[in-house]
């Protein structure tokens, strides 16, 4: 019959195994540790062997320039043509700007003004050439007969911009902006019919003529999606100097002439 240890002694035999280095509890039955030791590790997960370094995702270049041909080619008036290029997401610089500027005028005239992208003023009073800029250019062309507002589509002028949205800081096109706006611009001379096309400003000049400088070309007439056009400098340019209004000033005769044959 086993003999009752109290409390007491039960506590200070367990003290005296554990100053001994006692640190495990023997069971009644054996125990076989190799054995359990075997077990866990059929136990335990297994985790695949990767083969290699994950993947890399595959980025698919677009063709923007096509896209927007593509787009461009399928409209058939001028509205849809606004439409369309206002739905076209590739512009990311429209996600800045607070106004579509599609054209200014009217789209029957027989001249077609098509200039450098809007300035932050323009995109803020919601029209093209505003301001004082807007109110010399239409004193400009209406030395020669020409308004954007007049009802006489003989002496009607319109407006367009290489861009309907102003660029960040009123910086030039990037080259794929240009490449975007070029099939749309063709598009608009097509719709709009115009007998001669007035190219103003550097970035205009870059995308439809191929050429940033102005000064050698102006004053000769070239063409655009075959249509006569006249290269000039940007309102800013002619404003900023008397040689440069000069030389404006020819050019816009040379138009009147071209005009009244």
């Amino acid at each position: 019959m086993e003999s009752q240890v109290d409390y007491w002694t039960a506590k200070a035999l367990l003290e005296w195994q554990i100053e001994m280095g006692a640190d495990e509890a023997i069971l009644d039955a054996p125990l076989d540790r190799y054995a359990l030791a075997e077990m866990k590790k059929a136990e335990a997960p297994v985790t695949p062997k990767k083969s290699g370094p994950p993947p890399i995702p595959v980025q698919v270049e677009i063709d923007t320039a096509a896209e927007a041909r593509a787009a461009a080619m399928s409209v058939g008036s001028l509205e849809d043509l606004s439409e369309a290029l206002a739905g076209f997401e590739h512009f990311e610089i429209k996600r800045g700007t607070r106004s579509y500027l599609f054209a200014e005028g009217r789209p029957e005239a027989r001249v077609m003004v098509i200039g450098d992208p809007p300035r932050r003023d323009d995109d803020r009073e919601g029209r093209y050439l505003s301001g004082g800029m807007g109110g010399f250019v239409d004193r400009m062309f209406g030395a020669i007969g020409l308004s954007r507002t007049t009802p006489d589509m003989m002496n009607a002028l319109y407006l367009v911009p290489i861009l309907p949205w102003c660029t960040p800081m009123d910086r030039a096109p990037n080259a794929a902006e240009s490449a975007m706006a070029l099939p749309f611009l063709e598009a608009h001379i097509a719709l709009a019919k115009p007998e001669v096309v007035v190219v103003m400003g550097s970035s205009a000049s870059s995308i439809l003529l191929g050429q940033t400088a102005v000064a050698r070309i102006r004053g000769q007439w070239a063409e655009v999606a075959g249509v006569p056009a006249m290269p000039m400098y940007s309102p800013e340019r002619i404003m900023s100097d008397a040689m440069f209004k000069r030389e404006a000033w020819a050019d816009l005769l040379a138009i009147k002439a071209r005009l009244d044959r």
